[in-house]
C-alpha cells in the first residue's frame, strides 16, 4: 500500500476514534441495541388479554375457558358484572372476549349447536389472526375431550372481528409507520440543527444577537415543531387517501396527541444536538435513539410479548404512547380513557425532555 495513503487512513482512524463519544456510538451502541433487540423481539403472540362472559354455573364453559388461560397464550381480564364486552375491547382492556351461548354451553351443545362467540380486536391484524388460530386449536381440543368418545356434536365458535373486519395489515401498520416517520424527521432534523450552526461558524452570530437564552432556544425549536405538525397532518392525509385508513376519532384528539409527541421528539433532538460536537455525531446519536424507540414501540411487534425488564424500558419510549394514541383515534374512534392516559404520559415526557434540553442548551451557551 502507498505510504502516503497508509498515513492518510491512519489519520482518519485516529481522528474518528479520538473522541470518547464517537467510540461509544461506534462500539457501545451496537452491542446495547443487539442485546435489547434479541430480548425484545419475538414473532410469537402471547400475553393476550382475554375476558370470558357466561351464566353462573355453566361448568362446561368454565372448563373451556380454563383451557384458554392454561395454554400460556392468554391472560385473565377481570371486569364488573354486567359490563359491556364491547366496551372492554374498545377501551383496550381486552384483546378478545369469549362469550357463552345464552342457555349455557352444555345445554346448547346437547341441542347440536355448541357455538361460542369470540370478539376480537383486529386493530392489530397480526394479533387477531393469532387469537383466532389459538382459539380454534383450544376449542377443538376441548371438544375432543368433552365429546370425542361419545360422538356428540363438536364445539365450535363464531368469530366477530372488530375495527378491521378484513384484517388488512395496512390498517394496523400504516398508523404505526406514520408515527415512525414523524419521529424520524423531527429528531434527525433537530439533532443536526445546532451542530450545523457550529460547523458553519454561524452559532457565534446567533449567541451575540440581542436575544435571551429562552428566545434563542425557541427560535431553534419552534420551526421544527411546526414542521413536525405539518408532517403529521401530511402522513395522516396520505394514509387516508392512499391506504384507506379511517379517522374515526375527533380531529382535536389527533392534533393534541401530535403536538405532545412532536414537542417531545424535538426536545430529544435538541438535547442530542447540545451533546454532539459534529453533524456526524448528531446523526449517529439520533439513530441510536430511533432504532430502539421504533422496535420497542409496538409498531411491528406487540410490547406485551417482551420480557418484563424490556417492557419497563418500552414505557419510557414516547413513540409507543403516540402509536397507541394514533391507532386508537384512527381505528377505534378515540376512547377517552385510552386517550387521556396515554396523552398524560406523553405530556409528562414532553415536559421532562423539554426541561433537559433547556438545561443542557443553557450550559452550552454559557
Amino acid at each position: 500500500m502507498n505510504r502516503t495513503l497508509r498515513a492518510f487512513i491512519r489519520k482518519e482512524l485516529v481522528q474518528t476514534l479520538r473522541d470518547v463519544k464517537m467510540r461509544v456510538l461506534l462500539f457501545g451502541a451496537p452491542v446495547i441495541q443487539l442485546t435489547i433487540f434479541g430480548l425484545a423481539l419475538s414473532t410469537e403472540i402471547k400475553n393476550i388479554n382475554l375476558a370470558v362472559f357466561s351464566r353462573p354455573g355453566d361448568a362446561m364453559f368454565e372448563r373451556v375457558a380454563e383451557n384458554f388461560y392454561a395454554s400460556g397464550w392468554f391472560d385473565r381480564v377481570t371486569y364488573v358484572q354486567g359490563e359491556d364486552p364491547f366496551e372492554l375491547i374498545d377501551s383496550g382492556r381486552a384483546d378478545a372476549v369469549l362469550i357463552a351461548p345464552k342457555g349455557g354451553l352444555a345445554w346448547s351443545a346437547a341441542r347440536g349447536d355448541g357455538k361460542l362467540q369470540l370478539l376480537v380486536d383486529a386493530s392489530n391484524a397480526t394479533k387477531a389472526r393469532a387469537v383466532e388460530a389459538y382459539a380454534k386449536s383450544i376449542i377443538s381440543a376441548a371438544s375432543a375431550r368433552e365429546y370425542g368418545a361419545r360422538g356428540a356434536p363438536a364445539l365450535n365458535f363464531d368469530v366477530r372481528v372488530l375495527y378491521n373486519p378484513a384484517m388488512e395489515s395496512s390498517m394496523f401498520l400504516v398508523p404505526g409507520v406514520m408515527g415512525m416517520l414523524v419521529c424520524l424527521i423531527t429528531i434527525i432534523l433537530t439533532a443536526m440543527s445546532l451542530t450545523r450552526e457550529r460547523e458553519m461558524g454561524t452559532f457565534e452570530t446567533i449567541v451575540s444577537a440581542p436575544l435571551s437564552n429562552t428566545e434563542i432556544l425557541l427560535g431553534k425549536t419552534v420551526p421544527y415543531i411546526l414542521l413536525g405538525l405539518a408532517n403529521a397532518a401530511l402522513v395522516v392525509t396520505a394514509g387516508y387517501l392512499l391506504f384507506g385508513v379511517p379517522v374515526r376519532g375527533p380531529l382535536w384528539e389527533l392534533a393534541l396527541a401530535a403536538l405532545a409527541f412532536v414537542v417531545t421528539t424535538v426536545s430529544v433532538g435538541t438535547f442530542i444536538s447540545t451533546v454532539a460536537k459534529s453533524q456526524q455525531q448528531a446523526m449517529l446519536g439520533g439513530f441510536m435513539f430511533l432504532f430502539p424507540a421504533i422496535l420497542m414501540s409496538g409498531i411491528m411487534y406487540p410490547v406485551e410479548n417482551m420480557p418484563k425488564a424490556i417492557i419497563a424500558v418500552a414505557y419510557m419510549d414516547p413513540l409507543m404512547y403516540f402509536v397507541r394514541l394514533i391507532r386508537n383515534i384512527m381505528l377505534k374512534g378515540g376512547d377517552l380513557h385510552v386517550f387521556w392516559s396515554n396523552l398524560g404520559a406523553l405530556a409528562l415526557m414532553a415536559v421532562f425532555a423539554a426541561g433537559m434540553a433547556y438545561k443542557r442548551f443553557r450550559q452550552t451557551l454559557n
